[in-house]
């Protein structure tokens, strides 16, 4: 029995070493082979030796999991599900309820159910937690339970959910589920088109494509591009969607590996759209990848101004690459700059803090534009016009990932009756209401200052004496204080956040986009700077 085990275990290792030997000569082939084979070699003796049963494929899964972990978060491993999942974001197609959700340990919260889709048709709101999902309780479900609302066509599925402590059922009958990259376009006056671009899957530039040439005919002589919010996509679908508005032949972006195959440079390869339409980029700080190929490739070429806030910063390429039994490694292979040579990646994966966390780009290398503007790398696209309101912060993201801004949403569409958008207005009264709401859920945040100084107070330092001690505690008792004071310092741009979800629940996407036009700041920024010629054009001198 032993000797077939081993027999068996040494033909992957051949494989493996035939495989690294075909890809690379270098100088650590060797080293490589080595540890395969001694982590082969553990593997197998662990799994037939250790005192109670090992499963196997959890144990390899979290071993791989943990080595990708040392590396950056965008080289993953991807399972069956995961690569399906993978070609339904860059299709934009897929069969389901058509609702985004999030998973928990013991249920799932749907954050956004979709106009006129299986979920919103059945009645599920944002905010609705499904507890089960036909006879299986969220909460038993090893895997992500919400791969058990996938499904074919017209089959049925049935929720059991709870909706402000009550339980609930709906039957929801699974649909084909269409997701735009283009969700809404539209004139903001009689002159100046807006067009939102979502994501960049397949459909990106042709939809964005079809929307310039719907408002042109519409009487558009300007242009706003909205891309916050927008995570990236395909870099086939940025270089596309940057071609509407600059010629034929024009250097994009460069990619830069250690593989020499993957050093790249992508250049436009068709007739543009329209190169003179004066154009606006709106970015923020969760426009990232493709967003950025698109806003930083446009910056540097002088053909549009970006306006909003610092967006993401991420300046690494993924590749997916095949594996055995349907499974794929999504890895970064190289870098990517945009035409003026910079990279924008704003954190370093590779040279991390004493608590393994990536370090932050604070030093910046400036570079110049077609026209000889600065311009900056290492943190994100900075735009030329900044909007206050979009700008986030340590205080901003808690309230975000502890889902104080959602939960309060979701308690104030269910105490609060709007007709329409017009008839929105989130007053003074129930900003007052969202920070008693805040304070009562006692989130929690740590700000660098607070770092250094529990760094301080918990040191062996003796010479720093009792009494500096105790002022050092007063300090972060102020600290603390100010955290909550924070709530008013920040208020515009807390209040935008929760504008943008409240809307959201009453009139969905299309409803705050429309909110918008009349109401957003970085858009009625857009329109005043597109409308003023000669303020437009002096910033792209």
């Amino acid at each position: 029995m032993k000797r077939l085990i081993k027999k068996q275990v040494l033909i992957p290792i051949l494989a493996l070493t035939v495989l690294v030997g075909a890809s690379s000569f270098k100088s650590d082939f060797f080293e490589i082979a080595k540890q395969i084979e001694i982590f082969t070699t553990l593997f197998k003796e662990l799994n037939m030796n250790y005192v109670d049963e090992t499963n196997p494929a959890e144990l390899m899964d979290s071993a791989i999991k943990n080595m990708l972990g040392e590396l950056d978060p965008y080289t993953q491993f991807l399972n069956e599900q995961d690569v399906e999942s993978f070609k339904i974001n860059n299709s934009g197609e897929y069969s389901g309820i058509g609702a985004l959700v999030r998973s928990y340990e013991n249920k799932l919260v749907v954050v956004e159910p979709y106009q006129g889709y299986a979920a919103d048709k059945a009645g599920l709101k944002a905010g609705d937690e499904i507890i089960k999902i036909g006879e299986t309780l969220v909460a038993d479900f090893d895997d992500n339970a919400g791969e058990l609302l996938k499904g074919a066509n017209n089959s049925t599925v049935e929720v059991t959910f709870l909706r402000q402590g009550e339980t609930k059922t709906a039957t929801i009958t699974r649909e084909g589920v269409e997701v735009d990259a283009v969700p809404f376009y539209d004139m903001i006056d009689e002159k100046t088109g807006y067009i939102v671009l979502s994501r960049f899957n397949r459909k990106a530039s042709k939809q964005t494509q079809s929307a310039l040439q719907d408002l042109k005919g519409r009487g558009a002589e300007r242009l706003v591009l909205d891309l916050r919010g927008n995570p990236g996509g395909l870099l086939s679908e940025a270089i596309n969607v940057t071609n509407l508005f600059v010629p034929k032949g024009e250097l994009i972006v460069t990619t830069k590996s250690k593989v020499k195959k993957f050093n790249q440079e992508y250049k436009t390869r068709n007739k543009p759209e329209d190169e003179d339409i004066p154009l606006v980029v709106l970015v923020n700080g969760k426009s990232a990848s493709a967003s950025e190929i698109v806003s930083g490739g446009l910056q540097d070429l002088d053909r549009a101004v970006i306006v909003g806030a610092r967006s993401f910063g991420k300046g690494l390429v993924q590749r997916p690459l095949k594996l055995t039994y349907g499974t794929q490694l999504k890895v970064t292979i190289s870098r990517y700059y945009t035409p003026s040579g910079r990279c924008i990646q704003s954190l370093d994966y590779w040279n991390r803090d004493e608590e393994g966390n990536a370090v932050r780009n604070t030093k910046f290398n400036e570079f110049t534009t077609r026209n000889g503007r600065k311009v900056w790398d290492g943190g994100g696209i900075m735009p030329d016009i900044t909007i206050e309101s979009l700008k986030t912060n340590t205080l901003i993201d808690a309230l975000e990932a502890n889902n104080i801004v959602f939960d309060f949403a979701t308690d104030y569409y269910y105490d609060h009756n709007f007709d329409s958008v017009e008839d929105f207005n989130f007053s003074s009264a129930d900003y007052s209401a969202f920070k008693s709401f805040a304070e009562e859920q006692n989130f929690s945040y740590r700000t660098r200052t607070e770092e250094v100084l529990e760094e301080t107070i918990n040191s062996d330092e003796t010479l720093l004496g009792p009494e500096i001690q105790e002022k050092y505690k007063d300090l972060l008792l102020a600290v603390n204080r100010g955290k909550i004071t924070a709530l008013n310092t920040f208020q515009k741009e807390i209040q935008k956040n929760l504008e943008d979800e409240i809307i959201t629940r009453y009139f969905y996407r299309e409803g705050l986009y429309k909110y918008y036009l009349d109401h957003d700041d970085a858009i009625l920024t857009a329109k005043e700077l597109l409308a003023d010629k000669d303020k437009y054009a002096e910033i792209l001198k």
